[in-house]
């Protein structure tokens, strides 16, 4: 019986059959590439101490209040003990930094090389860029004690959900979640209750993995609170 990885379907040509072995090949060669920056995360990140993430837009302003919010909350957190985590670019990603920065903390940023939009900005300490999204978010998990998700895109519902899902399927530690912004989370915090909840698709226990909170302070005193019952520790 013929293997299906070598299945010809008949629209096909000759030379479209030629490219699709060749990109199977160049897909091995990328494992490679793949592990490098794996490497290269766990390499770097490892050396840190606890540290939260924050997520949010690239494409927020500095007069936002997201922009303000972030700083707060990153500053907070410094204040604390903890050393602060983003996606190395501008908007919230930027105010996260430079909170930390100016705060006098660790201040990193985990870069994901894009053809427009994104840049490390100017207040990271400590850089690392990745070409692959789902590397860099196992760096953005595996080495946070916390999240704190402001205002974003797709981009920041990815984390946010894929958190929550490795949390609820208990592939990651439990860590606290906070989202900042009840103008924003609201109606998110709304859906999940009434649509997902509801609807049998999550569990009642699911909606006690994140808290909803328009305080940068309360954020932090909210992961805080976590660990006076919880050991500090890398995720998976």
């Amino acid at each position: 019986m013929e293997s299906p990885l070598l299945l010809k379907p008949e629209t096909m040509t000759p030379e479209e059959q030629i490219a699709w072995q060749r990109k199977q090949l160049q897909d091995l060669w990328h494992v490679f590439n793949v592990m490098g920056e794996m490497v290269k995360g766990y390499e770097n990140l490892s050396r840190l101490g606890p540290c939260i993430t924050i997520f949010g837009s690239a494409r927020s302003k500095e007069d936002s209040r997201e922009y303000q919010m972030a700083m707060e909350a990153a500053k907070a957190c410094v204040a604390r003990g903890y050393g602060v985590i983003t996606g190395g670019g501008p908007g919230v990603m930027e105010a996260g930094n430079r909170g930390a920065h100016e705060a006098g903390g660790v201040s990193v940023g985990l870069n994901i090389v894009l053809p427009f939009e994104q840049h490390v900005n100017p207040y990271v300490d400590t850089a690392l860029n990745f070409e692959h999204f789902f590397v860099r978010k196992t760096m953005l998990m595996k080495y946070a004690q916390g999240f704190i998700c402001l205002p974003g895109g797709f981009g920041t519902l990815d984390e946010l959900s894929e958190a929550l899902t490795l949390i609820q399927t208990g592939k990651a530690t439990r860590f606290p979640i906070v989202l900042l912004g009840v103008d924003f989370w609201g109606s998110f915090v709304d859906w999940v209750r009434d649509t997902l909840l509801r609807g049998g698709y999550i569990s009642p226990d699911d909606m006690e993995l994140f808290h909803l909170v328009d305080d940068p302070d309360q954020a932090v005193r909210i992961i805080d609170d976590f660990y006076r019952e919880h050991a500090l520790a890398p995720n998976f």
